[in-house]
């Protein structure tokens, strides 16, 4: 999907240049970009910015609405339809960062500023937002229309589906989230606001903001005059009361305000060219030591839930213990036939990665699992570099794909090994790209399994690969175990997400995470229940409901590296300039949904479509829709010959269409896929190798012209061809059409000259132009006077051709290699004769006898050349031609005699005559 949007879009820039620049002939559409430039057309061409194009199926639209170029027509149609960026003309973006969470506002203004003014086009949006990112609604302005994303109910959504059809939309890719807005005229401008919200990542203290803000240079107005404004604001409200320092900026922004956690800036500029530069923003709120606080905070008005919030934040600080835990380490890999090429290489890679990082007081193991179960050792190796180089030297010996997944085997496996575990940390990393069916019993199994496994038990850190596994699976096993759980829906960064998992995972602070007094509470619920343990490559957020009187004093308690106590205060203050229940929403709403899952219970479900619908964020149980309004143009009344708009003090009426959007939920995973051992990806096929792409076409090709025989599937089959192909054969047909009419009218000619003398004439050569015309008078009296003696556009007398003559044209029609004289009109033959000469003999047309030698002596003497070379000299000497002409009408009367024949045998008049 992505490198087809890629490649659309590399076609619709070879049309724009159409509008800037002129041809002095037709064009064809552009064609695909070839195979072996894909990948970099692929990521040159993605949008690095909020960006909108034009939808262009019909290249002949594309010109400059204000100033026609009047350019060429170009042929063919394009398919898929090219996609031309839009220029800006306008652009503000507001980002607000709160605790981890950052929800970003993006608005700006785009002209339609390559389609002809009298044509419609279609416009598609392109929203680049974070890794754990997610869209929250799109608003659209546009002349007496207005577009506006809202979520339903996913049974809404289905009964609205049977009476509209979806709008083309969704996710691009994991990152990339797309919308189109129906049928705009060319030259409008689309005010369009944008808002999603994405995570900030954090490493050694400091949180990072990156938002895609790179717009090429093809989206800058070609005017210079045209004023371009770019706008950024920035706030940031840490939460931690303590002073926030900016360590980083990529864009002049100005200090607005500071004060205790929180920090505003400003940036405001007109222009050349409008920000090469992703936006990017740095920020400290660390301390040496751990830290965290708790907000407080009543549940809005329009929230169903009227429980109150609370929400607490650890941050790990950069005093790490003094002494670290012993880690004991086992790796489970999928390599059923799924994970075959790169992500199976990939994981590899990591694992190797994540060896090397081991201490030496470590232990680990590999267990792979396809149907089967193998392990690199029956027991725990300790981490030395020989142990290491063995594992990685057994991974690429043994990580070969076999049919089958099934997970619980290993998964018990190692719970197992890890059981009788003292004074260290036991963790899992369970990776895989499927799905089974036994997924709820493998998580009752593992919750019965971890219960008796000790205070510490294993944490299971899961990573799903691609979009057939199932994330809420992964999600609730991870929960059941305090671990960690971390995907990527398609193959270009297994690796790297994989890496960051393993770095969290490995670099566990506190464990076994409570906070006390939360049982005195009326009542209370966690997200998530059980609350995973603080690393430090990343803080710790929680969110939840509450019922009663939260205690004044609120203390953290856990374990420590070397599995001492420890505690820390928290500090309760009110949060009302935080929207927390915005901040948490994806992260609740993805836990609720693993949890809807497991249960089965529509309870969890009907509280996850409400969450949904109040912050924006969709769920896998609602569905987008695009909601249309539509002002109703107001109707014009005359008063003393000027027109004015009646409104008669009323609002003008509004419209209101409803169009849903195609469903974007991730799923519960395919089993059917897994079976199949289809590839992970998001999106995306595998492409054809360049023989499998011909042996498709050829075989296609063949099909369809067997196929298209009968007339009407002809007719369909012409209907399918583009402008170039037409031409091409127009031209073809037309040149075979010249040489069968040539070969027509020597035919007719010498079925004319039968009719006419009803034999053969002896040839005779003329030595003198004057002779020329006796021999035309000589023949001229021997036509027969009592047959129709022309051949023209128009209706026969009623002759019958002689037995004969019949046989003798039957005998020339039977022979297709004959001469082009011997093969009689009179005979139905043309079409399936020339067919077969083109398709069926080798030797093809025969070629047409050379045009005639105009000399005397070389002239042939049959009757009919007599008559055109009379004709030509008739031309060339016509004093003498009409002389002759003159005598022989004076002697004979043909002409008034053929007149004056019975009715049956007169001449019917035509267009011809």
């Amino acid at each position: 999907m992505a490198e087809d949007f890629a490649r659309a879009v590399d076609d619709g820039l070879k049309l724009a240049k159409r509008i800037y620049f002129g041809h002095d002939r037709a064009v064809a559409a552009p064609r695909l970009t070839a195979p072996m430039e894909r990948s970099s057309t692929s990521q040159a061409h993605l949008p690095s910015a909020p960006m909108v194009y034009a939808v262009i199926p019909d290249p002949g639209i594309v010109d400059n609405p204000d100033l026609p170029s009047y350019q060429p027509h170009v042929h063919g149609r394009c398919d898929p339809p090219a996609l031309i960026p839009l220029q800006m003309n306008a652009i503000e973006l507001h980002v607000d960062c709160y605790l981890d969470t950052a929800l970003v506002t993006v608005t700006g203004s785009w002209r339609v500023h390559c389609v002809m003014g009298s044509k419609k086009c279609d416009c598609r949006i392109a929203i680049p937002i974070g890794v754990q990112g997610s869209i929250l609604g799109v608003e659209v302005e546009i002349p007496r229309k207005s577009y506006t994303t809202q979520l339903i109910t996913a049974q809404d959504g289905t009964e609205l589906e049977k009476t509209a059809q979806p709008q083309s939309g969704g996710f691009l890719k994991p990152n990339i989230f797309t919308l189109t807005v129906p049928q705009v005229d060319g030259g409008t401008n689309l005010t369009i606001k944008m808002t999603w919200s994405e995570k900030l990542t954090y490493n050694e203290g400091q949180f990072f903001l990156d938002i895609p803000f790179n717009f090429p240079e093809y989206v800058t107005p070609a005017v210079k005059k045209i004023s371009k404004r770019e706008k950024i604001y920035l706030s940031v409200n840490a939460g931690t009361g303590t002073e926030v320092l900016c360590k980083g900026c990529s864009h002049p922004l100005k200090e607005k305000m500071r004060n205790a956690g929180k920090l505003r800036f400003a940036y405001e500029a007109d222009v050349l060219k409008w920000s090469n530069t992703d936006f990017s923003f740095s920020y400290t709120v660390s301390s040496s030591n751990i830290v965290g606080g708790l907000f407080l905070q009543s549940a809005p008005v329009q929230d169903v839930d009227q429980r109150d919030i609370f929400s607490f934040y650890l941050f790990p600080g950069k005093q790490q213990s003094t002494k670290s835990a012993k880690r004991e380490v086992v790796f489970i890999v999928d390599i059923s036939k799924s994970m075959a090429g790169k992500p199976l290489e990939d994981v590899k890679n990591a694992i190797s990665t994540a060896l090397s990082k081991l201490n030496p007081e470590d232990s680990f193991n590999i267990i792979t699992f396809s149907d089967d179960t193998s392990l690199f050792s029956t027991s725990m190796e300790a981490v030395t570099s020989d142990a290491v180089e063995r594992g990685i030297e057994w991974m690429n010996k043994s990580f070969v794909v076999a049919d089958g997944t099934n997970m619980l085997p290993p998964l018990e496996k190692a719970v197992e090994m890890l059981s009788n575990t003292r004074g260290s940390v036991p963790m899992i990393f369970f990776l895989t790209d499927g799905s089974v069916e036994d997924e709820r019993h493998i998580c009752n199994v593992m919750k019965k399994r971890l219960a008796n496994a000790g205070s510490v038990w294993p944490r299971i850190h899961t990573f799903g690969l691609g979009v057939f596994c199932n994330h809420y699976f992964l999600q609730m096993l991870a929960n059941i175990s305090r671990g960690q759980h971390e995907s990527v829906y398609n193959t270009d960064h297994i690796e790297e997400r994989l890496d960051k998992l393993f770095i969290r995972a490995l670099s566990t602070v506190l464990l076994n995470i409570t906070i006390e007094p939360l049982q005195n509470l009326d009542e209370v619920e966690v997200y998530p229940s059980n609350i995973p343990d603080l690393t430090s490559s990343s803080p710790l957020m929680v969110y939840g409901r509450y019922r009663g009187k939260f205690p004044e004093s609120v203390k953290a308690n856990g374990l420590l590296g070397d599995l001492s106590s420890f505690s820390v205060d928290l500090t309760v203050q009110s949060a009302k300039d935080m929207p927390l229940d915005k901040v948490f929403a994806k992260n609740v709403i993805d836990l609720l949904t693993a949890e809807a899952w497991f249960s089965e219970d529509n309870q969890p479900k009907e509280k996850i479509t409400r969450l949904s619908i109040q912050t924006g964020v969709p769920s896998e149980y609602t569905r987008m829709i695009q909601l249309e309004n539509t002002e109703e143009a107001s109707k014009p009344i005359n008063t003393g010959g000027k027109k004015k708009t009646e409104t008669n003090g009323e609002k003008q009426k509004v419209i209101s269409r409803t169009i849903p959007l195609q469903n974007f939920g991730i799923g519960f995973g395919d089993t059917t896929a897994t079976k199949e051992n289809v590839p992970p990806g998001f999106g995306e096929a595998r492409a054809p190798d360049a023989a499998e792409k011909f042996v498709k076409a050829a075989s296609s090709c063949c099909v369809s012209l067997c196929n298209k025989c009968c007339c009407m599937c002809c007719v369909q089959c012409c209907t399918k061809l583009n402008d170039q192909c037409v031409i091409v054969f127009t031209q073809l047909f037309t040149a075979i059409a010249c040489i069968a009419c040539f070969e027509c009218c020597s035919h007719i000619f010498s079925w004319v000259q039968r009719r006419l003398s009803g034999k053969k004439h002896e040839s005779a050569s003329d030595s003198s132009q004057e002779s020329s015309g006796l021999a035309l008078s000589k023949d001229l009296q021997s036509w027969p006077q009592d047959e129709e003696t022309f051949l023209a556009i128009g209706t026969l007398g009623n002759n019958i051709i002689s037995k004969e003559e019949e046989e003798e044209d039957t005998d020339s029609s039977k022979d297709l290699t004959a001469t082009n004289t011997d093969v009689s009109i009179g005979k139905k033959k043309s079409i399936s004769f020339l067919l077969k000469k083109m398709f069926v003999c080798t030797s093809g047309f025969k070629t047409p006898p050379p045009l005639l030698d105009l000399s005397r002596d070389s002239l042939p003497n049959t009757r009919m050349e007599k008559m055109l070379r009379t004709i030509l000299n008739k031309k060339i000497h016509p004093q003498r031609s009409n002389a002759i002409a003159k005598k022989y009408l004076e002697n004979h009367k043909i002409i008034d005699e053929a007149r004056s024949s019975v009715d049956a045998k007169k001449w019917v008049k035509t267009d011809s005559e």
